[in-house]
């Protein structure tokens, strides 16, 4: 892309985007040879040196093009551009300043030229610069370029001209995360990306990054560590991948210094994705800090331990109930045990624990034998609430 600045002035500014070249298609027209116009498309495709030879008629190009205007830009990607300050005249021009600012929509932000010694440029020569910049917002974006000088005769006082680029950042990826809150305490992560770019992308990397509270264990990996994806993880446009992880709480979890039960962290951490396109071009993605909502578990939390995964018809489970007391206040604790179609519970039906503490738990030894197989769910009743806690696969023994 060239800028030309106006007639008065002695020198002149031409800005160009660097980027991967794309490969040149050619235009397939073609037709059957018992058709009206024979072999004459055929022919005209075959001489196309655009087309790759033996394959005319796949929309595979054999020669690289440069890019032909700023295009697109993707969001994570860095924009590279080559900036060149020629000059024309046969004049020497003294105190060359090449500035180059990227203008957003929420701040301004200095490229090159800021701070710098003036230069002195010959008639025929030229000042070039290659500049950076990590794209980090969505949006239009303007590159400005101001050149000041100053001319050799005389009485020839500072000159300068600026020049505007406009282009668009857009969105690479589409990520969509949900959040679960086990019993266990995990938090597991579902994560879909979706491929929004005009072309394939290859997926480098994708983690979790963790805040300090919790320590992360990715599922998306085979027994033998592999990524599931493969070793190379093609992603087709408008296609999707799904990741899933689980993050377990720190052992050092603090604590309410109320009840003593621990305080349920709602950050859990985020999100890097690499990518390259299918030419080599790197970007890189992180979403912002990703939260959960801390489960509400009333004033009892009720959780089963020592059960088993699966269990046989009419043969005794032995487990234990777990129960906090997660209010600001003592309880006496009465439990419940409902019998159904399903099970039925072994021992006295109704119990009372005692008093509990703020922040106390207790376990509670229990015995149910299935009637049902298929999944059972687990009714603990109190005074005043039911809790349904986990689910028992049973089976013919």
């Amino acid at each position: 892309m060239e800028a030309k600045p106006k007639s008065e002035h002695l020198l002149a500014l031409k800005v160009m985007r660097l980027t991967r070249p794309t490969l040149a298609s050619p235009i397939i027209v073609s037709c059957d040879s018992t058709d009206l116009p024979g072999n004459t498309l055929n022919n005209e495709l075959k001489n196309d040196i655009t087309a790759l030879q033996g394959m005319e008629t796949l929309a595979v190009g054999q020669f690289m093009m440069l890019p032909q205007s700023f295009g697109n830009i993707y969001l994570g990607e860095i924009f590279s551009s080559y900036l060149c300050v020629h000059n024309g005249s046969s004049q020497l021009v003294k105190d060359v300043i090449v500035k180059a600012d990227l203008q957003t929509s929420s701040q301004r932000i200095p490229l090159s030229g800021h701070n710098v010694e003036p230069k002195e440029l010959a008639p025929d020569s030229t000042v070039d610069e290659v500049i950076h910049h990590e794209v980090k917002e969505i949006g239009t974006h303007i590159l400005v370029c101001e050149v000041t000088y100053t001319p050799t005769s005389p009485v020839a006082s500072p000159l300068s001209f600026r020049k505007f680029f406009k282009f668009q950042v857009v969105k690479p990826l589409d990520v969509k995360t949900k959040v679960y809150n086990a019993e266990s305490d995990d938090v597991y992560l579902e994560a879909q990306i979706q491929n929004q770019t005009a072309g394939p992308i290859c997926l480098e990397k994708v983690v979790l990054e963790s805040s300090h509270l919790f320590s992360v264990t990715t599922l998306n990996t085979n027994p033998e560590g592999e990524s599931i994806y493969g070793r190379v993880n093609v992603l087709d446009s408008g296609s999707s991948r799904q990741y899933l992880y689980c993050l377990t709480p720190q052992p050092n979890v603090s604590k309410d210094s109320k009840t003593g039960n621990p305080i349920y962290a709602t950050n859990i951490g985020k999100l890097d994705i690499v990518w390259r396109s299918n030419l080599g071009e790197r970007g890189r993605l992180q979403t912002s800090q990703l939260l959960r909502v801390v489960p509400d578990f009333g004033d009892l939390r009720v959780k089963m331990r020592d059960i088993p995964s699966k269990a046989f018809l009419e043969k005794p489970v032995n487990f234990k109930c777990h129960i906090v007391n997660t209010s600001e206040r003592s309880m006496d604790i009465m439990l419940g045990l409902e019998s159904n179609n399903s099970l039925a519970w072994c021992g006295v039906s109704e119990r009372v624990i005692g008093n509990l503490r703020s922040g106390a738990s207790c376990d509670i030894p229990l015995c149910l034998i299935p009637l049902d197989t298929g999944l059972v769910p687990l009714a603990l009743a109190t005074p005043g609430s039911i809790y349904r806690d986990s689910k028992l696969k049973t089976g013919n023994g």
